[in-house]
């Protein structure tokens, strides 16, 4: 009987043994914050380049004046309109948002605090991946392994004058956004399921 015991105890444990083998050759590897920001980060490179969008407000067209992006080429009988006409260097650092080479600067009153122009950055530019949290296990329907993480989506100023990098960390602009990336593994390696 004690021999019958033991064999079931042992055999027990083999199955066991041999369970926790399959299990352990079945999970998967671990997603690191590096992985995943070089996962997402790799996703923006992919992106077409764009601009980066700036809110131009009233303290922005001085600073511009003042670096010589633009001059005011003409002023409208309510005295608060004005046009300005990009100069040979604005050219070199923005583009206007729906073209041409003048700003319409026509806000519904004098003292408008929220009234601004958008303006985008020369060169084009790729968003960078910046303070990633940690990597949290997440569902997704259909996918065998989920994970998910928090990040912030910041605009690349590199290589833009700084003038323009002042301006466009003026009230208005929002330079960072917080996404949320998904992703799954497909029985090889770790991949970007969406970004929202």
């Amino acid at each position: 009987m004690k021999k019958a015991g033991k064999l079931r105890i042992f055999g027990a444990l083999a199955l066991l043994g041999t369970a926790l083998a399959i299990t352990g050759c079945k999970s998967t590897p671990e997603l690191t914050k590096a992985d995943a920001q070089a996962l997402i980060q790799a996703e923006y490179d992919h992106r077409p380049a764009v601009g980066a969008p700036i809110a131009v407000q009233d303290l922005g067209m001085g600073q511009g004046l003042i670096a010589k992006y633009w001059v005011k080429s003409k002023v409208y009988p309510n005295r608060f309109w004005a046009d300005f006409t990009l100069t040979p260097d604005g050219k070199k650092v923005v583009t206007i948002s729906g073209g041409g080479d003048v700003i319409q600067w026509h806000p519904e009153t004098a003292n408008d605090p929220h009234y601004n122009v958008m303006l985008f950055a020369v060169p084009p530019t790729h968003l960078k991946v910046k303070d990633i949290k940690d990597v949290q296990d997440s569902v997704i329907p259909g996918a065998s392994a989920a994970k998910s993480v928090e990040f912030s989506e910041a605009l690349n100023l590199e290589g833009i004058p700084a003038p323009l990098v002042d301006i466009a960390h003026d009230p208005g602009n929002k330079l960072t956004t917080k996404r949320v990336a998904d992703f799954t593994y497909d029985g090889s390696a770790w991949k970007l399921h969406s970004i929202q």
